[in-house]
């Protein structure tokens, strides 16, 4: 169970860094909620990757960390799938969510949490 929470603290920080990336890159590179959204997940899965290697599985999984983030951005691949359907749902359909993309972005993160954290432990950051 703590590897749980762990892994949801760094889940919390990864839809910090994924909020604050999603609207920096909408203000200043000009880019849409759809096409922000892609560079702030990115941005994201790669500060929860880095993360997860450091706080949540560190005695497990030593693979090389370039070879290693590739496997967590696939085995997280469905999951990211799920994340931004939901996030796309809601900022096209519910007004709130396009104004406040955050909260598309927490409800897509929320949705995709399970199946990451077991895609993670039993793939990426496997003994």
């Amino acid at each position: 169970m703590s590897q749980f929470l762990r892994f949801g603290l760094v889940g919390i920080g990864g839809l910090i860094v994924d909020t604050i990336t999603l609207y920096a890159a909408m203000s200043l590179l000009g880019l849409g909620l759809y096409a922000g959204r892609i560079v702030s997940y990115l941005v994201a899965a790669t500060f929860t990757w880095g993360a997860n290697r450091r706080f949540t599985f560190t005695q497990l999984d030593v693979s090389h960390p370039a070879r290693q983030w590739l496997k967590f951005l696939s085995a997280n691949g469905l999951g990211a799938c799920v994340n931004y359907g939901i996030y796309a749902a809601l900022v096209t359909f519910v007004p709130i969510a396009a104004s406040y993309p955050v909260f598309g972005i927490a409800a897509g993160s929320i949705a995709g949490l399970a199946f990451n954290f077991n895609a993670s432990k039993r793939w990426v950051f496997k003994a």
